[in-house]
């Protein structure tokens, strides 16, 4: 460890997972670096703006999903904090829609976006975020940490080292790790990474000049049997969207998404546009004005990674965070998954 006031701490990627982590360790002797590949914080949970429209391409809002995630919302400051009130529907693979009959939870979101939760919880913490650096490998030696990226760069040394990507991604850094000692662990740990299954997920931001007035703010497809997995009007967000305008956020179905993944954008905006058409019943929807998209190729784990294979890492200063660590892909569990790591790792430097 450290022989400095602090210890030294690398986190992998800048998602919500490493925002927790970060915001946990705030009031710790810690000193925290970020390096993250895009030139922008939130991983998933990440906001776009284009022709006077904001609209949140990955993760569409933060589910109130206990007291202690309200609270934390509220701690980051409630000027521009939202509750979407509109409800989600959901619909079968004939397109029937339905009308919800679980209780409605809060869906929180920011005026500004979702990207706000990253950034606030980052923006009262000491952490240094160095975007646009794409680490590429990872090494122990006696004086700790040394991590490289795709431009020759080398970081550290650090006391310990946090891997956020999404599964796959981190599985490859796995193998691009050296340990002084315990390459059995690191094999049977790379091994249970590899092994999380992933969902593929195109998302296709549909732009139109007039208002779509409907009793919901999203569908979703509860059979998991319709080429659209989900459609949500980013209008129902206040300050996202301009009066008399409506932009549709339609994530496409897992197996669509794999099978058209590479599809040109002029080619996949006019088959969904069809589709979400067809689904709202709203010939006028075939023909939107302006269109964008995302493709999440690791998108949202269907499984957690075996704990006990992981574990060993540890013991090298070597830890793994993010919604695939647990199984569970919300936005809030990669935040929470964070904050226990961020716990864990102050109890093993500090106790």
């Amino acid at each position: 460890m450290s022989t400095d006031d602090e210890n030294r701490l690398c986190i992998v990627g800048a998602g919500l997972a490493a925002a927790g982590m970060a915001d946990a360790l705030s009031d710790k002797p810690v000193s925290v670096t970020v390096l993250e590949k895009s030139r922008g914080v939130g991983g998933r949970a990440a906001t776009r703006r284009r022709n006077g429209c904001r609209y949140d391409h990955g993760a569409n809002y933060i589910k109130d999903s206990d007291e202690r995630t309200r609270e934390l919302l509220e701690s980051l400051g409630t000027d521009g904090l939202v509750d979407i009130d509109a409800p989600v529907w959901p619909f079968d693979s004939d397109g029937t829609i339905s009308e919800s009959e679980r209780p409605e939870a809060h869906k929180w979101t920011w005026e500004a976006g979702i990207t706000q939760l990253a950034k606030r919880l980052f923006g009262r913490t000491d952490a240094e975020i160095r975007k646009e650096t794409r680490v590429d490998a990872l090494r122990e030696e006696p004086a700790g940490w040394t991590l490289s990226d795709t431009d020759g760069t080398t970081h550290g040394p650090f006391d310990a080292v946090v891997l956020t990507p999404p599964a796959p991604q981190t599985a490859d850094l796995l193998r691009a790790t050296e340990l002084i000692d315990g390459d059995g662990d690191l094999a049977a740990a790379t091994d249970a990474v590899d092994q999380v299954p992933y969902r593929t997920i195109r998302s296709l931001l549909l732009h139109y000049p007039f208002e779509i007035d409907r009793p919901y703010y999203a569908l979703v497809n509860n059979d998991r049997d319709h080429d659209i997995g989900w459609l949500a009007r980013e209008s129902c967000k206040p300050g996202h969207i301009p009066t008399g305008e409506e932009l549709l956020v339609v994530q496409m179905a897992p197996d669509w998404s794999t099978a058209n993944y590479d599809m040109p954008l002029d080619d996949a905006a006019t088959e969904i546009a069809a589709k979400a058409a067809q689904l709202l019943d709203d010939d006028r929807l075939t023909e939107p004005d302006w269109v964008d998209d995302q493709g999440w190729r690791y998108a949202l784990p269907d499984a957690g990674v075996d704990g006990e294979a992981i574990e060993p890492l540890e013991a090298h200063g070597l830890y793994v965070a993010g919604d695939w660590v647990v199984g569970e892909p919300r936005a809030h569990e990669a935040l929470w998954c964070g904050v226990d790591v961020g716990e864990r790792l102050a109890a093993a430097l500090f106790d």
